[in-house]
């Protein structure tokens, strides 16, 4: 198995980076965000890509109370963009979002039909990564609060192209924890750790060049 992407320490100019940090949350989502991104250190060299399961309306408005905890950028995804370093992508309500083209990856959003019972999917952006071929990214899912298994299907398929690291939340800081529950049950879980730990994990992770 391949890990996406060599570690490269010359890449930490304007917009470039080393990681593809993509989050996957639902029930209990917009308090545990606000407590991840205003902990997120901002000198790492990684792009942030968010699904939270809400409706259209309701997630430009979370990118924007998110936007004024952190020196990160917060917005949300507009099709066509290229992933730039410190930004924060919130998927558009009512749309899937899918990360294309493996030299500069960049954002695609589709009026597809909700993916078993959910757009955007937790699953259709990461199975989109797990589509990329000869991406030069290295890349982490995390799978954090929420009823059901979004996120299961994508964490495996991504699991099987590349060497991604998997941080799913622990059950007693979870609101619901099916959607976790599911990822550590499925043995596909790296870490597990509470949602007030989750950014120190993540800097744990991308700071080390050495991808231990």
């Amino acid at each position: 198995m391949k890990y996406c992407g060599q570690s490269n320490c010359s890449a930490d100019v304007q917009g470039q980076y080393e990681y593809i940090i993509a989050m996957g949350i639902s029930t209990g989502g917009p308090k545990l965000l606000s407590q991840i991104i205003k902990s997120l250190d901002e000198e790492l060299s990684a792009t942030y890509i968010i699904v939270q399961h809400m409706p259209v309306g309701f997630t430009k408005n979370l990118a924007e109370r998110l936007n004024l905890l952190t020196k990160l950028t917060v917005k949300e995804a507009e099709e066509g963009e290229q992933l730039k370093r410190g930004v924060v992508y919130i998927a558009p309500g009512g749309h899937q979002l899918k990360i294309i083209n493996a030299l500069k990856p960049q954002i695609q959003l589709t009026d597809e039909l909700p993916y078993k019972g959910h757009k955007p999917s937790v699953n259709v952006m990461l199975l989109s990564l797990s589509e990329i071929k000869n991406c030069t990214k290295k890349m982490v899912a995390i799978i954090m609060t929420g009823m059901g298994c979004d996120g299961l299907e994508g964490v495996t398929e991504l699991k099987k192209k590349y060497a991604c690291k998997v941080i799913a939340q622990d059950q007693p800081s979870s609101t619901v924890f099916g959607m976790p529950k599911a990822i550590i049950n499925a043995g596909l879980a790296d870490y597990i750790v509470s949602g007030e730990s989750i950014s120190q994990k993540i800097k744990e992770i991308v700071g080390d060049r050495h991808g231990r």
